[in-house]
């Protein structure tokens, strides 16, 4: 599923690397595939691309996401920050 430039991620998840994002902020995409975890509890988010899929994943203390938190500007370095930031 090739998928380049932005869109808009939903919050499922309250975890601390993305506090203070708010819902349906547009991060920045660059990929042809996405993941369908076997837990959909650990979507973090989720983004809508010609169907529902998860954009981001949390359990523990991992947390990877399908979009670009380095070219996302403002809510991206929000991320990176409380990436950080994170205990």
């Amino acid at each position: 599923m090739p998928h380049m430039g932005w869109n808009a991620i939903r919050l499922k998840q309250d975890v601390q690397i993305l506090k203070d994002i708010p819902d349906n902020s547009y991060v920045y995409f660059v990929h042809s595939f996405y993941v369908e975890p076997a837990d959909k509890g650990i979507a973090a988010t989720t983004t809508d691309y010609g169907g529902e899929f998860t954009s981001a994943v949390y359990k523990d203390n991992i947390f990877a996401c399908q979009f670009h938190p380095e070219k996302s500007q403002d809510i991206g370095l929000r991320i990176l920050k409380n990436f950080g930031d994170s205990k």
